[in-house]
């Protein structure tokens, strides 16, 4: 593990809840008694702010909720809350965009909500911000790493510089129009001021576009966005995974129908039912009498029914027919417990294993998207080999040390 670089400028993070915190993830189940007081709409503004990408959208446990009580959040800006390789995160770059969404849900929220509610979302914000801020830092610093490779610190400075300066031209080329067009500035002072409104500015946006921008440059060139499928991939594939092309009995079919409910009597409703079939018959168009008259949730499509497996339909009458009788050819009226029907079977496929022919492109598609996926697990997995981590919530990262204990062993280094 390489040393920490210079830390005398910036404060460290600490927590007075010790290891205790670092537990459990920050994530839960229910919501505990206590938080349904609040209204609908500051729930829902809670559930938005917590967000954490490293986790799933769950409800906080009152144990989680308790856990998040005892942490002891920094506030000065320039604390030290991570350092990824030799790139150091500070309170500063993540805080103001937390608290500006706090604030809108405060004020939005229509009534008072307990601080210790504003204290577990300020928690659960921070730690899902700053995993994903070090993420995008680490695939940062494995793309600077892959272009000095073993150069010296100097060299490494100046590639650093160099990509910096190209990202940051591509920021104003490209990102700052845009910007500008979203917050209606007409001068990079006025967008910076709209963008601080926001929680964030020009600077951090700007920072944030360079380390997308370069993870981005890694990811592309470590995966493969086309990899090759062989034929004979895709045959192992469906011959290994035969159960997922089964596939049952299964039709399409154009109807028309009249139901008993809107007609005087049962003989007016096969009236008119014998009136439509003889239209369409002579006319040999179904779908434009379905859309003139037909009585059935599809007549404005036509009566058109598209793919429907054998067993999937309410009416057992009409289902029997459809698989029953021939293709192409109009059917007799068919008498239902509440309608009568007239149906075409356009088309029908009887139960069994696709061919390989008809799912070969999907295999492909599948197969390919499999190996971007290893492709890319295989790339961050080399990321956490290869840049070092310390954070204040060491549970959230992968591989990563806790932050105060480490830094300790590097005290005013200069």
């Amino acid at each position: 593990m390489p040393p920490l670089p210079n830390l005398s400028p910036i404060r460290l993070a600490t927590t007075s809840s010790g290891s205790n915190h670092r537990r459990r993830g920050v994530m839960s189940h229910v919501w505990p008694a206590a938080f349904r007081t609040l209204g609908l709409l500051a729930v829902f503004g809670w559930m938005t702010l917590a967000f954490a990408p490293s986790v799933s959208a769950q409800m906080p446990s009152q144990s989680q909720i308790d856990e998040a009580m005892q942490v002891d959040l920094p506030t000065d800006p320039a604390t030290l809350i991570a350092m990824v390789g030799q790139s150091p995160i500070l309170l500063g770059e993540l805080n103001p965009k937390i608290e500006s969404r706090i604030q809108s849900v405060i004020e939005n929220a229509g009534q008072e909500i307990p601080e210790n509610q504003i204290k577990f979302a300020r928690v659960r914000m921070l730690r899902g911000l700053l995993a994903q801020t070090i993420q995008n830092r680490m695939m940062r610093e494995s793309f600077l790493l892959d272009q000095v490779a073993t150069e010296t610190a100097d060299k490494r400075r100046e590639a650093e510089a160099t990509m910096q300066a190209k990202a940051r031209q591509m920021f104003f080329e490209s990102e700052v129009p845009e910007l500008r067009k979203q917050y209606e500035a007409d001068s990079l002072a006025d967008l910076d001021d709209e963008l601080r409104k926001k929680g964030t500015s020009l600077a951090a946006r700007e920072r944030e576009f360079i380390d997308a921008m370069l993870g981005h440059l890694y990811i592309r060139g470590k995966v493969n966005r086309d990899p090759s499928v062989s034929l004979a991939e895709i045959h192992e594939y469906y011959t290994t995974h035969q159960d997922e092309f089964y596939r049952k009995s299964r039709a399409r079919w154009e109807q028309i129908t009249v139901m008993y409910s809107n007609f005087p009597s049962k003989q007016a409703a096969y009236d008119a039912i014998w009136e439509m079939g003889r239209e369409a018959f002579f006319g040999g168009n179904m779908q434009a009498i379905a859309r003139e008259k037909s009585q059935e949730p599809f007549a404005s499509d036509g009566g058109i029914h598209d793919w429907t497996n054998q067993g999937a339909l309410a009416s057992e009458i009409l289902d029997k027919e459809i698989f029953t009788i021939p293709t192409g050819a109009m059917s007799q009226i068919i008498e239902d417990v509440d309608a009568y029907h007239i149906i075409r079977v356009t088309e029908r496929e009887q139960e069994g294993i696709v061919p390989l022919a008809d799912v070969q492109d999907d295999i492909r598609k599948i197969l390919r998207d499999e190996k971007i996926e290893k492709a890319q697990t295989e790339a961050l997995a080399d990321v956490q080999r290869r840049v070092p981590v310390w954070t204040i919530f060491p549970e959230d990262v992968p591989g990563a040390k806790p932050l105060p204990q480490v830094a300790a062993r590097f005290p005013n280094r200069q």
